[in-house]
């Protein structure tokens, strides 16, 4: 079973402007679309997609608890979230016109209590199981502190659980030190782990001693991924971009949902890319075409490097 963790979901507002964002101006809308936001439930929306069984998981605000409830299942995604005092965050997301990339507004978020803390940890305690995979990512809500994660990450690895961990800043450290086996840095998250003069191919290869499995996004370059001893230069196809939003979690979700079942580093890689590639070709934060997404996967290159 795979279970993905949401510590902090969004419910995404897409508004479509007119016109190019300005400033001192009234930017216009010409259409609005709700999404589902959180990196963990659009994973789960992509392994969904995938026909692989996932359990979408994490805290929910009540009082908007039925609109963020509708969202799920109008995507489809299975889920279990715990209710917790005040509101799931909402995201704005402004699209151009000209599809020059999103800019997105993110609200403040609820706080989870020690009684709701505790409610999930003994969910996992008793569900999980060594055949299981984890997915923890997203941002923390406030109340759930480093503390806390720390206890959420050592609980799934001693319930023998293949940890995955789309984190960033602090969090991302704390996955390497407690023994993550999966993790996928992008550029930025990169820059923030080195020390001193160290080199972002020297920190990668020191991370790949500790993790199974590195993906690291790196621009132009595409991707390159570290595993048993090896590099995989991962180079997509280039696609027309309407919505780069969530693109980085249905690769994420894809490249899971497959490598659970096979455990083919390469399909994996490849499909991934393929559905992710895909999916910034539409308008909501999750959606991607199976039938493009397997085209495009034709067209993904790997590398093998030394």
């Amino acid at each position: 079973m795979i279970y993905t963790i949401t510590l902090n979901p969004a419910i995404d507002r897409l508004i479509f402007l007119q016109e190019q964002l300005e400033k001192r101006k009234n930017n216009r809308a010409h259409k609005v679309l709700y999404d589902v936001g959180g990196k963990g439930t659009h994973a789960s929306y992509a392994m969904s997609k995938l026909g692989v069984e996932n359990l979408a998981l994490g805290f929910a605000g009540v009082m908007n608890l039925a609109k963020f409830q509708q969202v799920l299942e109008d995507k489809e995604i299975n889920h279990q979230f715990i209710a917790t005092d005040g509101s799931t965050r909402e995201s704005v997301i402004l699209i151009d016109p000209e599809n020059q990339g999103s800019t997105m507004i993110t609200e403040p978020s609820f706080t989870v209590s020690a009684a709701d803390k505790e409610k999930l940890f003994d969910y996992l305690a008793v569900n999980l199981t060594p055949q299981d995979l984890v997915l923890v990512a997203g941002s923390t809500p406030a109340g759930f502190d480093l503390v806390d994660l720390t206890e959420l990450l050592l609980l799934i690895k001693t319930k023998g659980c293949f940890l995955a961990c789309d984190l960033s800043s602090e969090a991302l450290k704390l996955a390497i030190a407690s023994g993550a086996d999966f993790i996928k840095p992008n550029e930025l998250e990169l820059q923030e782990l080195l020390v001193g003069e160290e080199t972002v191919e020297e920190k990668l290869t020191e991370i790949a001693a500790q993790v199974a499995v590195v993906i690291a996004s790196r621009g132009e370059q595409g991707s390159i991924c570290y595993f048993e001893g090896k590099q995989y230069q991962v180079i997509a196809p280039h696609v027309e971009e309407v919505n780069d939003t969530g693109a980085g979690d249905c690769f994420v979700g894809s490249f899971l949902a497959t490598f659970y079942q096979t455990g083919e580093i390469e399909q994996a890689l490849m499909l991934a890319s393929g559905c992710a590639a895909s999916k910034v070709r539409y308008e909501d934060s999750c959606y991607f075409n199976l039938v493009e997404a397997q085209e495009l996967k034709s067209k993904v290159r790997i590398k093998h490097q030394n």
